[in-house]
């Protein structure tokens, strides 16, 4: 019996299984999506023969996932592009940083240096 605030441990593909999984559901659920509007477009034209309603929709459906894969790799390709932009500037603000706090460091060192031998220097 599990107790709920247990979890499994996770394998190493799990994530690779679950991304597979999510684009079968997201490209399932384009295709759906686009054969509902072939169907709907061809019922605004009731001329259609069968075959031709059929061969519209086919056409429909087959451009309609295209440019959906176009879309969808164009936004994988600035959302890499963004990633690396912002891992650039990300490590150029940590390089920033490092430096500040080594002259900072520096700066307290030395003061306290001074303090310390001012301090014996007055002792005497």
């Amino acid at each position: 019996m599990r107790r709920l605030g247990h979890r499994a441990p996770r394998e190493e593909g799990d994530g690779e299984l679950a991304a597979t999984v999510e684009g079968y559901l997201l490209a399932h659920s384009h295709q759906e999506q686009a054969r509902r509007e072939a169907e709907s477009l061809c019922a605004r034209m009731p001329w259609l023969t069968t075959a031709q309603a059929e061969d519209v929709s086919r056409h429909y459906v087959r451009q309609r996932i295209v440019l959906t894969r176009q879309m969808l790799r164009s936004t994988v390709e600035r959302a890499d592009q963004l990633r690396q932009e912002y891992e650039e500037r990300y490590a150029a603000l940590r390089r920033d940083l490092l430096k500040r706090h080594a002259a900072c460091a520096s700066a307290v060192l030395a003061c306290a240096v001074a303090v310390s031998t001012a301090a014996s220097l007055f002792s005497r």
